[in-house]
């Protein structure tokens, strides 16, 4: 498509057939799981996602393309380090020749690159607390805006500020819909406390309606919020304890190093159950962005 984007034979054959295909990121491999379980997570959802009848792209930077569609030994190589790589730094790496793992900004940029429209992550990055006096917001919601993807998670990650991120959503027009539920996930948590814009309980409702959001052309992306399965779902008491110690005890990090820095710590003061509700979460958005790739179908029904 591009000197500088490389789409693997079986994504390119699923897209020209009209077939579903889901986007996957790699920041997971890298930075949100402690080695080796972001490979064996990221293998798991590409079996998912073919589970559900449709065609895996995880994508990265290697060897100076942005590479849509990754083999066994691609995914090796980028577990043994790579940079974090966002909006700002993707040229620069690029051109660098370092690999880079895509965070949800970089692969929502990369899906459309591609012409896909459904992208499976945990969550997406928002508003930091004390943003007013750090400006601290993800580029994953100035992301949002610019590319419409489908982007299936179970809401924004648990450390950040979560009423001001659905605030920030809705004034940049970015549509929050629910699977079968009419709350916004709370990541670990299956309610966050806010609502969705829209509810729908059947897969063929809900890509009727990121259809016609894509069709209409409006710009944006769309949030597609899937909540944690509920036998996986962590306690209250212990997230909002250890959230509580997490934020207080780190004020450092800034910018790509906040996320991987505080969910580390958050793993450490629950004993790894997030890690393991992570994955989880995970596992269960890929199998709806599977179904709901499926019912889209390839570009050229839309």
């Amino acid at each position: 498509m591009s000197e500088d984007l490389l789409l693997a034979p079986e994504v390119e054959k699923a897209l020209r057939e009209g077939r579903g295909v889901v986007a996957l990121e790699t920041t997971l491999v890298t930075h949100g799981f402690p080695a080796p379980l972001g490979l064996e997570v990221a293998a798991a959802l590409e079996r998912e996602v073919r589970a559900g009848g449709a065609t895996p792209a995880t994508i990265a930077v290697l060897d100076a393309r942005l590479r849509v569609g990754l083999d066994a030994g691609a995914l090796e190589r980028l577990a043994r380090g790579a940079e974090k790589v966002s909006l700002s730094n993707l040229a620069a790496v690029l051109a660098s020749g370092r690999p880079g793992s895509t965070t949800v900004a970089a692969t929502a940029f990369a899906a459309h690159r591609a012409r896909i429209r459904v992208f499976a992550t945990g969550g997406i990055g928002g508003v930091h607390h004390g943003a007013a006096e750090t400006g601290d917001v993800s580029a994953d919601l100035a992301a949002l805006t610019r590319f419409p993807v489908a982007v299936v998670c179970a809401g924004a990650k648990a450390i950040l500020d979560l009423p001001k991120t659905v605030e920030a959503l809705e004034t940049l027009g970015v549509p929050v819909y629910g699977y079968r539920t009419d709350r916004f996930p709370a990541f670990y948590r299956r309610d966050s406390g806010l609502g969705v814009d829209q509810r729908f309980d059947s897969i063929d409702e809900l890509a009727a309606a990121v259809g016609a959001h894509i069709r209409l052309g409006v710009g944006s992306g769309l949030i597609v919020a899937n909540p944690i399965p509920e036998e996986h779902e962590l306690p209250r008491e212990l997230l909002e304890s250890a959230l509580g110690e997490v934020l207080a005890g780190e004020k450092t990090a800034r910018g790509r190093d906040v996320t991987p820095r505080l969910l580390e710590r958050l793993s450490e003061r629950t004993g790894g159950r997030s890690v393991e509700a992570n994955r989880a979460l995970l596992l269960s958005n890929a199998r709806l962005a599977a179904a709901l790739a499926r019912a889209l179908g390839g570009p050229t029904r839309g």
